[in-house]
């Protein structure tokens, strides 16, 4: 009879999952989010789902793209939740509105957040996150070529927004 080590089977496999997962879920969410404080906690917001859903995700044959998807959706509605908020501040009569101190006021990275959902969640991924087209079209459920058309899109709206339109960027 094995001694039982106080681990269930499904924190074991989600401990590992954790591990090689998180850092590279907190880049994404920092990139999408504009804000290492929010990206940390949408990353973890992703993983602490994963967990509640392990008997499914952990079965999954890419459990990463299946909590990617659910990060992406938690940045989504953020940004969204952020652009109501500045709206109303703004309507607001006394004071400014003022940014959260740990926001990336970067100007690449202020053109990345403005792009299309679809463009700056496959340049994320591709750029911050590294993955491979076909990854990326998996975690947005899209086709491989709406990818790379969205790739491209970004960054030909990224070098208009910037400043650095030439002719290989847009050929």
């Amino acid at each position: 009879m094995q001694k039982n080590s106080g681990r269930s089977p499904i924190g074991t496999g989600f401990d590992d999952f954790y591990r090689r997962e998180i850092g590279s879920l907190r880049a994404v969410a920092a990139g999408l989010t504009g804000s290492r404080e929010l990206g940390a906690d949408l990353a973890h917001e992703a993983m602490l789902r994963a967990f509640h859903e392990w008997g499914k995700v952990g079965v999954l044959d890419r459990p990463g793209a299946w909590v990617r998807r659910v990060l992406i959706n938690l940045a989504t509605d953020a940004h969204r939740r952020r652009v109501r908020e500045m709206r109303a501040l703004e309507r607001l009569p006394v004071g400014g509105v003022s940014a959260p101190c740990d926001v990336v006021d970067d100007q690449f990275w202020q053109a990345l957040r403005a792009l299309p959902d679809l463009q700056r969640n496959a340049a994320v991924l591709f750029y911050v996150d590294d993955l491979a087209v076909e990854r990326i079209a998996e975690v947005l459920n899209v086709a491989s070529g709406t990818v790379k058309k969205a790739l491209f899109n970004a960054r030909r709206n990224l070098a208009h927004s910037l400043g650095t339109e030439d002719a290989e960027v847009m050929s």
